[in-house]
């Protein structure tokens, strides 16, 4: 069997921030970061035409710990699971690799969308959303594992990024015409310290960094 054809099981483990012993009744009430945020996705692919085509059964919600507090560094990146027009083997460099399969739960995803916390959650609630259309509006339209692509070097944000962040602010205002749900989304009005208070911790599912493999020319 070729490195390119194995299909791994891939390591997933839930971690937890916060203190889950905190709440005087002791019981395990951790706030599932991971499953609110997907559930909003998912709200927002049927509400939004132009993010129609995301299929959030393929695509790993994550999270990953801020190094440091404060609202300077990183809030939330998508990573795509394949090369240019979904294909399983590029080049970088002058050389051939591939990217491993994620297979979660005995199905492949195509995308990895992670949320730094708490940095995230401490942003304000327009903040947030906003962040959410930004990672989604990155997702290529044709669903294959590759970026949404624009023309030139700047091929993932345009070469403009003021005008990548004003689509996803209109995207967002779309969302929030058609009077969602406010169950949907109304985690993202509560700050990191609120969600402690509420439920000891915040956790969510967390999986190694995908790593670009060399692939050895054919005998």
């Amino acid at each position: 069997m070729t490195r390119s054809s194995r299909r791994i099981e891939t390591a997933v483990r839930r971690v937890r921030l916060g203190n889950p012993r905190s709440r005087s009744d002791d019981k395990d009430v951790s706030f599932d970061f991971s499953s609110s945020m997907r559930e909003l996705c998912e709200d927002i692919a049927v509400r939004v035409p132009e993010l129609a085509h995301i299929r959030m059964d393929e695509v790993a919600v994550c999270i990953t710990r801020a190094r440091r507090g404060g609202r300077t560094g990183l809030w939330a990146k998508l990573t795509p699971m394949r090369f240019e027009h979904g294909a399983r083997v590029g080049v970088r460099r002058g050389r051939r690799y591939l990217v491993d399969p994620l297979i979660v739960d005995g199905r492949e995803k195509l995308y990895i969308l992670t949320f730094c916390l708490p940095r995230f959650l401490d942003l304000t609630y327009r903040e947030k959303l906003e962040t959410v259309f930004h990672e989604l509006y990155h997702i290529g339209t044709a669903f294959d594992g590759d970026y949404r692509r624009f023309a030139g070097r700047y091929h993932v944000h345009s070469a403009r990024g003021a005008q990548f962040d004003r689509q996803a602010q209109r995207l967002c205002d779309l969302y929030l015409s058609t009077l969602p749900s406010p169950m949907a989304c109304r985690f993202l009005r509560h700050r990191f310290p609120t969600l402690l208070a509420h439920h000891g911790s915040v956790s969510g599912m967390m999986i190694p960094v995908p790593k670009l493999v060399p692939v050895e020319p054919a005998a």
